[in-house]
């Protein structure tokens, strides 16, 4: 802030008095209704059609080994109305891990996508592996995602891999939330927890939620934004977390609870005072009275600017294997986390309205050979087309498109920008090539550049520049291990007269197969 008057000398300390009969009985009837769902009402993806582009989230879940990615995933999916059941990594039985060798070993060896509707939001979620030998796969998910969501284990803070894929993510520049689990451990900290993220991640953690109750006696949280009061109680059938009593604090609740809620929102205020001038103005102008009363809409907006500006972290509480706050987390995503439109990408600009899409990943399936993984930044995709490879220099045509859902993929008419995509029939593309509509639409977004850079600088861009408009694909580490590969039997040759291949550390199973999860194509 660039008032010279710090945030803890201007700090109000008034609370809000709300009886039963304020708004707060139909904010609860409204959070019931919004987060339940009957037993057998699952979504299907195929009555997903392009959303705004405002309204997409392309997002990855990162953290160390065991930290919780998996099964905040599989809750997320539940409470969306995508599952039926609740997924277990313990039981093999969950949606993102589906390998074989991820469900005898309860560990996530390949990205995984899944896409499904949050309220009236898009979600496009990968869910990465938390080991160091994969971390290609962190690192092609994050190149094309706009956010991140920090898994982290609320007894342990910041661990080894949680390093490697926070500086991923700061190479990328992504907006991160994030989420310190496990809170029903006996050594869950909150105030350790935030300590480890300011002193080793060096970043700025904004604190929007308390829990209330600590280890066993986790029993739900405080949101310091609303003053909403969500306790899970475990009682409603099934105990699967999709009821949950929300209501706004009330003066006869726990006076030790209050007097907290008001140390810590009071705490908040300022910080995001101090980092958000626009917030800091209204304070002083229109609140100055009684910051507190501040309204939550205001609020939020000054966190998500704080949030795209990467000057702070936003930093939710909860237990995903408990089913307690990933509601609330989902909440945050969409709420603070940057769309497609609000990320800056020069090159695109160039292409307007024309497809450019980048391949980020290659998997190849029995029967339907290479599938690629494409990230839509404009234009639309549609099936039966043909594409350009700008990289290869070749045409390909497009056969099907598809949407996503872990290894249960749904075929869809078309996919607009902003947009993962799965596409089948590309056998020349590879991970990090440049897909366009034409040859012609290339060379027209070269034409674009070539005016724009004249018209800014008064010089031509060199040949290579105005030639071609390629994105940049993603960076392959070094290897730590090299092997030769020989197919065991003759009848899997075939397999293996693909692009030759590059990888970080292979995984074999026990008849020699290749685990691809850690190739790039």
């Amino acid at each position: 802030m660039q008032f010279g008057v710090p945030f803890s000398v201007l700090r109000g300390c008034v609370r809000h008095c709300r009886s039963c009969s304020s708004p707060a009985c139909g904010w609860r009837a409204q959070w019931r209704r919004s987060y339940s769902f009957l037993k057998d009402d699952v979504k299907s993806l195929r009555a997903v059609v392009n959303p705004d582009i405002s309204k997409i989230r392309n997002i990855g879940i990162m953290a160390h080994i065991d930290a919780g990615k998996t099964t905040t995933t599989e809750r997320m999916l539940y409470y969306s109305g995508y599952t039926r059941a609740l997924g277990d990594v313990d039981d093999g039985d969950t949606v993102t891990d589906y390998m074989a060798q991820e469900r005898e070993r309860g560990i996530t060896i390949q990205s995984a996508a899944v896409t499904f509707d949050w309220k009236e939001y898009r979600i496009n979620l990968i869910d990465t592996p938390g080991h160091v030998d994969f971390t290609l796969e962190v690192e092609r998910a994050l190149r094309v995602l706009d956010g991140a969501v920090a898994v982290f284990d609320a007894s342990a803070g910041v661990e080894a891999q949680t390093l490697t894929v926070w500086r991923q993510a700061d190479k990328h520049k992504i907006p991160c939330v994030c989420f310190l689990n496990k809170m029903d451990k006996p050594g869950a900290s909150l105030s350790y927890s935030l300590e480890s993220i300011k002193t080793k991640l060096k970043a700025n953690p904004v604190l929007l939620q308390i829990p209330i109750g600590s280890g066993k006696g986790f029993i739900g949280l405080v949101d310091l934004i609303t003053k909403q009061r969500m306790v899970w109680q475990g009682k409603s059938w099934a105990d699967d977390g999709r009821l949950f009593e929300s209501r706004v604090l009330e003066p006869t609740d726990d006076p030790e609870l209050l007097e907290e809620v008001d140390q810590a929102r009071g705490g908040l205020i300022e910080q995001v005072a101090d980092l958000d001038d626009e917030f800091a103005e209204l304070l002083l102008g229109k609140y100055s009275d009684n910051f507190d009363a501040v309204p939550a809409g205001k609020f939020q907006e000054a966190v998500r600017r704080v949030t795209l500006a990467r000057k702070g972290v936003p930093v939710l509480c909860g237990s995903s294997l408990k089913n307690k706050g990933v509601q609330p987390l989902l909440d945050a995503i969409t709420a603070y986390l940057p769309a497609p439109n609000e990320r800056n990408h020069d090159l695109v600009r160039w292409y307007k309205d024309d497809l450019c899409a980048l391949a980020f990943k290659v998997v190849h399936d029995k029967q339907r050979g290479p599938l690629v993984f494409l990230r839509i930044y404009s234009g639309t995709m549609k099936p039966q087309s043909a594409i350009y490879n700008i990289n290869r220099n070749g045409t390909e045509r497009m056969s099907r498109l598809l949407l996503p859902f872990a290894d249960q993929h749904v075929e869809i008419p078309s996919l607009s920008a902003g947009n993962i995509a799965l596409t089948v029939g590309l056998k020349q593309t590879v991970t990090g090539d440049t897909i366009v509509s034409s040859k012609a639409s290339a060379a027209a977004a070269a034409r674009r550049a070539q005016k724009g850079a004249e018209e800014k600088r008064g010089s031509a861009l060199s040949n290579r520049e105005s030639s071609s408009l390629v994105l940049a694909g993603v960076e392959v580490p070094d290897p730590v291990f090299f092997c030769s590969i020989e197919p065991p039997t003759m009848s899997k040759q075939a397999g293996f007269s693909i692009t030759p291949v590059s990888f970080n550390r292979c995984l074999y199973s026990s008849d020699l197969t290749l685990l691809c999860c850690s190739v790039v194509f």
